[in-house]
């Protein structure tokens, strides 16, 4: 079926919901559609991921037009008490995940590859 990421067996190293927010952080207004295909995850498993986001405070959007812009609170701290506790922030997350991909592009490395 065309659209439908392949599935993924096995474990991983971030969230879904990582995933997700760091689609965001690199394109605020991007679709839900893109962000799927992005995160290689449904369009419904993103859309509550959003929601997931949105009700506790990570994630906000603001209708324009026929689509949403997000604006991601950055000062809001990571929910697994391991980080909690450290006080790790959104913020050091998507700046650790950025490096990551700035790192793997000036290595001549697609995005996602190894």
């Amino acid at each position: 079926m065309e659209g439908v990421p392949e599935p993924h067996t096995g474990w991983t190293f971030l969230t879904n919901h990582a995933r997700v927010l760091a689609a965001i952080a690199d394109d605020h207004t991007a679709r839900i559609r893109d962000i799927a295909m992005h995160c290689r995850l449904t369009e419904r498993a993103v859309q509550k991921i959003i929601s997931d986001l949105e009700r506790d405070g990570y994630l906000s959007h603001t209708r324009e037009g026929r689509g949403n812009t997000y604006r991601i609170d950055p000062t809001k701290v990571l929910r697994h008490p391991a980080e909690a506790g450290l006080g790790l922030t959104v913020a050091s997350l998507l700046s650790l995940l950025a490096h990551d991909e700035a790192d793997r592009a000036e290595a001549g490395h697609p995005v996602g590859g190894a």
